[in-house]
This record gives C-alpha cells, sequence and structure tokens, in this order.
C-alpha cells in the first residue's frame, strides 16, 4: 500500500472525489491537501484545508498557489510520509511542487490535466506566459496523466515535445463504487416512452448546449422533453431556473450525488447530450466528458457535434449520433428523425450492452499501473 498526497483543487468536486475514492479502491492511503468551494464537505479521507476558493478567482487562485504550500509545508509529517505527490490541474501542481522544494523532498509528483484551460492556449501574452510556468513545472514531474488522446497531441506534444511522460487515463467509473450492475437487454426499452428524453447531466456550463436544448424543447413542446441535472456555472448563467421557466417540457433537478443517482437519471432519459462550446475551438474540441461513460455504462447513447474528440470515442465504439454543421438544422432533422422510429436508438443501445464493462469502469489495476508508471526509472 502506497501514501498519496493528493493536491485537489476543491474538496468538494466530484471529480476529486472519484480520483481520491479510485486511489482507495486500489488499496491505497489518500491525504488530502485542498481548498474547497462553498460550504466544506465530509471526506473519506484526512484533509488538510488549505482555505476556500471560488469559481473563476483567477487572483484568489494564484494566492492560494502560495498560501496553499505554506499550509501544506507546516504538516511536514503527513506530505513527508507520502510515496507519491498527486497534483490535479495547474495551479495546484505550482503549489504541490513549492511545498515538496521547501521541503527537499524527491518524492515522485504527477501532474493530472483534466482540461487544457483557455487560459493556456492561444498566442497571448498571458497564455505564453503561463505555458513558460508550465515548462518549468513540468521538469519536477514524473509523469502527466492525461483524460483524453488530444490533450497530449494538441497541447502538451506541441508546446512541450520530448519533456514529459504521459498516462493516459479517462474520465471512467469507478470500480467499488456504490453502482447497480449494468442493465440489459430484457431492462425497459425507450421505445416505451412517448416522448423523447434528453438528458444533460454534470458542470452546467455552456451556453451554446442550453440554446441548442431550448430550441428543441420550443419546437418539439408535445414531443421531446429535456432533462437538467448537476451545477449550473454561475459565471455563464446568471439566472439559469429562470432561463428555463418559461418551457413545460423542461426540468431542473438540481445537483445529484454520483455514483448514487447515475442509475435512475440515466434510465430516466433516452439521449444524453454530450456537445460542448464553453471553450470553443480548443479544450472543447479535445476533452472527453464523463457522461459518455456514465451513459455507455448504463446504455444510453450520446449527442455530440462531429470533429470533437467525444464525437471520435462514439464513433470507435458505435455508441452515439453525431451532429454535423450547421449544428441548429442537424440536431432538429435528427430528432425528427428519431420520433417517427426509435430503432436507431434501440440499436445503439444494444452496441453499448456489448461493450465489456472495463469501456466503462476504471478498476485497481489501471491504478497501479498509472502509479507504477510515475515511479518507474
Amino acid at each position: 500500500m502506497s501514501t498519496i498526497a493528493f493536491f485537489g483543487h476543491n474538496s468538494n468536486e466530484p471529480a476529486v472525489r472519484r480520483r481520491a475514492r479510485a486511489f482507495q479502491s486500489a488499496g491505497h492511503e489518500v491525504i488530502g491537501f485542498m481548498p474547497h468551494r462553498g460550504t466544506k464537505q465530509d471526506t473519506g479521507w484526512p484533509l488538510v484545508d488549505l482555505g476556500e476558493t471560488a469559481d473563476n478567482a483567477y487572483g484568489q487562485r494564484l494566492l492560494s498557489i502560495f498560501k496553499g504550500a505554506k499550509i501544506a509545508v507546516r504538516h511536514e509529517r503527513e506530505l513527508g510520509r507520502a510515496d507519491v505527490i498527486y497534483a490535479r490541474n495547474l495551479d495546484m501542481l505550482a503549489a504541490a511542487a513549492r511545498a515538496r522544494s521547501k521541503l527537499s523532498l524527491n518524492t515522485p509528483l504527477i501532474y493530472e490535466c483534466l482540461d487544457v484551460h483557455h487560459r493556456l492556449t492561444g498566442t497571448s501574452a498571458i497564455a505564453r506566459l503561463l505555458r513558460g510556468i508550465e515548462a518549468r513545472l513540468l521538469k519536477h514531474c514524473a509523469l502527466v496523466v492525461i483524460s483524453s488522446p488530444r490533450f497530449e497531441s494538441e497541447h502538451f506534444a506541441v508546446h512541450y515535445p520530448n519533456a514529459y511522460r504521459s498516462f493516459l487515463l479517462e474520465n471512467l467509473m469507478i470500480d467499488g463504487d456504490n453502482f447497480p450492475d449494468r442493465p440489459t437487454n430484457d431492462d425497459p426499452s425507450p421505445k416505451q416512452r412517448q416522448r423523447l428524453r434528453i438528458g444533460w447531466f454534470g458542470n452546467l456550463r455552456c451556453r451554446k448546449s442550453l440554446a441548442l436544448l431550448l430550441g428543441l424543447a420550443k419546437n418539439f413542446p408535445e414531443d421531446v422533453d429535456i432533462v437538467l441535472r448537476g451545477y449550473p456555472a454561475p459565471g455563464v448563467f446568471e439566472d439559469f431556473e429562470g432561463e428555463i421557466r418559461p418551457y413545460d417540457n423542461v426540468s431542473f433537478g438540481g445537483r445529484y450525488n454520483a455514483p448514487d443517482d447515475l442509475s435512475e437519471m440515466y434510465a430516466d432519459v433516452d439521449l444524453v447530450w454530450a456537445g460542448d462550446w464553453y471553450e470553443e475551438g480548443a479544450n472543447s474540441l479535445w476533452l472527453l466528458p464523463n457522461r459518455i461513460y456514465e451513459g455507455g455504462y448504463f446504455a444510453t447513447p450520446a449527442l455530440a457535434p462531429a470533429g470533437t474528440e467525444t464525437a471520435r470515442w462514439l464513433e470507435d465504439h458505435g455508441s452515439g449520433i453525431l451532429l454535423n454543421q450547421p449544428i441548429e438544422q442537424a440536431l432538429e432533422k435528427e430528432i425528427l428523425v428519431l420520433l417517427k422510429d426509435r430503432t436507431p436508438i434501440e440499436k445503439l443501445r444494444a452496441q453499448l450492452l456489448s461493450l465489456p464493462r472495463s469501456t466503462f469502469v476504471e478498476t485497481p489495476a489501471t491504478t497501479q499501473s498509472l502509479l507504477q508508471a510515475a515511479t518507474a526509472t
């Protein structure tokens, strides 16, 4: 068993908690070094609280690097006994590297990149500055963990060739979490629903996605339901519930507990929305969202814009419907087809059920491979 010092950007964030549970499921001890956003929630591991931060408060997050490192250094005993230091996102990597240097530790440092932030892309002065910082920090990293192949091909390989080792770890569900067995072909079929139900779940941060879904709700008031669950980003939507209130066929169920609520959520819809333009032209093109793995596990096909890494994954697995440009017309045309005949959904559902569980669920063996890669010489 290894002890992992986990520098996460928000101890309340579901993806952070999922990664910690993956380490624990693989038999390792986790010590969190994390700030929190909003009311601090209990964790299933010891936590060194690095203070409170807020969404999109970049000045505050910059200061939290130094504050967080200072707090971490005061916990030399906990940090010093770690076999691996695991840091998610660039700001937490900077805090972890600073604390590691202050304590003169040689502990392997792993950098997990789940998103390439838009401030790191392009040719602006701030982008060049941040990439310079990232380049310097990479020199101290034993491994870079990426959740999508295109994060490497479009970012790391372009800006830091031969300066890192990478490990692909997609946003899978975690073996050992509290979710039921996969559905079967004997379970209730979407054909039995009169109305077509489309779900958009998770971090709801894309205004264009909401506009497209509300357009469907407006154009198909008697035939289509839009089901929304998760966290609407306040920096994008000032009054999320006010925007959807005029539509009787749009519902917002608020936040949910993953993985406990996932089975019910995905069983309640025929298709899951997997489009994203939040960071159009860069991260939105490259990412692989966790909803394609959750939906796939529960045999719910996805809708996604063509040309994205999400679309490539869906096409490779035969598990989704791809929408060409212009997206508004393509989406409406596809919905018209499905309203007349649900057979394409049934075929995609059968294809998803034919895929092995490991397509959607991360096992302890994967976690072990990650740690072994970081400590290999």
